[in-house]
């Protein structure tokens, strides 16, 4: 069990999720609260640490985000970042500017005072991102750093349980950001134990078992990295409790419910069972446009087929799912005041009523977390380094009305990207790397000709978890090599474009 931990309140900053990672990164466990957590409840969690994150907010506004400002009183130590330090500042008696001058980007910070947060420190380079300052700091505590633009940088009771920084540690832009982190977990908080892939498993393998106890468990296989640590994860927890079974949608790549049952037969002792439901799905999918009519219609027949085939298993109480905490993040978080982006087909796809449970171990794991929990599981190399691929499958990747027709001319597409991209060994140096067929017909000239077809977007990012990505850089000449094959075997396309938008502003999936 996870007996040391920092609990973040989320107050719907861009970057919570980033506070939380470079924690995990430094070997401490981090949970993501929402902002109006209850004391009771915050007691109960027994934080050794808490976090107020960043937030777009003015302390002063109508229907800002607030605390319970009984939080000071718990004798836990607190750090506030950004619309967290203005929180403090605020609760405590000091006083916020909101008519201050905005400030964004680098700044140089200078420390006026000895004190641990900021100790060790070999860059002073921190980036700034706020509207509001504060004017006043509160009784009782100190300015412990400064930059040209903002005086109360960064402050700390005299108690030293409790500081505030105006800049954010938790983003690249700060470089020795994690190691102000790490300062506060390890020499305020006093954390000594050490939370990676291996200490999740026994601690997740020991939540798993209360919580279902002797019912069984459904563990909904897509053919992704999540679901098939998921799995194994859940087998090393319940045994022959799990029955584990992968719905052949019709959405899928190429061979890849015959690719997943093979690494199943040949790696791993866990029976599998494969139910071809593509008809169904491509019917209920018939003549929808939207696409996030497309994602609750998938979840929604994802759960009937789920349910209809748990019922030759009376004990089958619980539905396991593959979640990771970009996908809540992106559907609207349930953390805090953030926006929905978009709605996945294992989270916000849902409907409101089922007979089954859901336990997702994942949900607030993110991608190479669960990779390392993999490894550790002894998952091969060559599948836990899989590209990310999204529930709703192709779905989401035919733009406008999903047909079998499209269905083939896309896999056909995505099939020649991803070979050239191994063939030139790039497959390991690009997190995501798809096709996308466009709704979009232009005028070609194919062998003297006149044609009017589709068009392919190719799309390949790198990340790291998913929350932020950039382009992929080919080289000239191996896009139009991968131009060139797509027009000449794929019948029905005549023009290929590359998508060159990062995360954000756009999303890594087109849908």
């Amino acid at each position: 069990m996870i007996n040391e931990k920092i609990i973040i309140l989320d107050f719907g900053s861009q970057y919570t999720q980033l506070i939380a990672r470079k924690i995990r990164e430094i070997g401490v466990y981090a949970e993501i609260k929402r902002y109006d957590i209850s004391i009771d409840e915050i007691q109960s969690t027994n934080p050794k640490g808490i976090i107020l994150s960043g937030g777009p907010a003015s302390v002063y506004t109508q229907n800002s985000p607030h605390l319970d400002p009984k939080i000071f009183d718990l004798g836990i130590p607190i750090l506030g970042i950004c619309y967290g330090l203005q929180l403090i500042a605020y609760h405590l008696g000091g006083e916020v500017d909101s008519s201050a001058r905005r400030e964004y980007g680098r700044a140089s910070l200078i420390i006026d005072k000895s004190n641990p947060l900021l100790e060790g420190l070999s860059s002073k380079q921190v980036w700034m991102s706020h509207g509001d300052s504060l004017k006043k700091i509160p009784e009782g505590f100190n300015i412990i750093a400064h930059t040209d633009n903002s005086l109360f940088a960064a402050i700390e009771s005299e108690s030293g349980k409790i500081y505030g920084v105006q800049f954010h540690p938790e983003v690249h832009h700060t470089p020795d950001g994690k190691k102000i982190l790490e300062n506060f977990v390890r020499k305020i908080c006093n954390i000594s134990e050490i939370w990676n892939a291996g200490s999740f498993i026994g601690s997740e393998i020991t939540n798993i078992r209360e919580k279902v106890g002797n019912e069984e468990v459904l563990c909904a296989l897509s053919g992704g990295v999540d679901s098939t640590v998921l799995a194994i994860l859940m087998h090393k927890a319940i045994g022959n409790q799990l029955h584990c079974v992968h719905i052949d949608t019709g959405l899928m790549r190429t061979n890849e419910s015959q690719d997943l049952a093979k690494l199943f037969r040949e790696n791993f002792t866990i029976p599998l069972d494969v139910i071809d439901a593509s008809k169904e799905f491509l019917n209920a999918l018939a003549g929808v446009v939207d696409p996030e009519k497309k994602r609750k219609i998938i979840g929604n027949k994802f759960i009937e087929v789920f349910e209809r085939y748990a019922q030759q298993f009376p004990n089958v109480k619980w539905l396991a799912q593959g979640t990771l905490y970009p996908d809540v993040i992106e559907s609207g978080s349930v953390l805090g005041p953030s926006v929905t982006i978009k709605s996945h087909h294992n989270v916000g796809g849902l409907p409101e009523k089922m007979n089954l449970k859901i336990i997702e171990p994942f949900r607030n794991l993110f991608k190479d977390e669960v990779r390392a929990i993999g490894a550790e599981l002894h998952i091969p190399d060559t599948f836990l380094g899989r590209h990310p691929f999204p529930g709703p499958g192709l779905a989401i990747r035919i733009l406008g009305e999903v047909t079998q027709e499209k269905l083939a001319i896309l896999r056909k597409a995505d099939d020649i990207f991803i070979e050239e991209i191994r063939r030139n060994d790039l497959y390991d140096a690009i997190w995501q790397a798809f096709a996308v067929l466009l709704p979009t017909q232009s005028v070609g000239v194919m062998g003297d000709e006149r044609t009017y077809d589709n068009t392919i977007a190719l799309r390949a990012v790198r990340s790291v978890d998913g929350m932020t990505a950039d382009w992929y850089p080919f080289e000239p000449e191996l896009l139009a090599t991968i131009s060139n094959r797509i027009i000449n075997e794929v019948k029905g396309i005549n023009r290929v474009v590359y998508d060159i938008t990062s995360k954000p502003p756009g999303t890594i999936e087109w849908e």
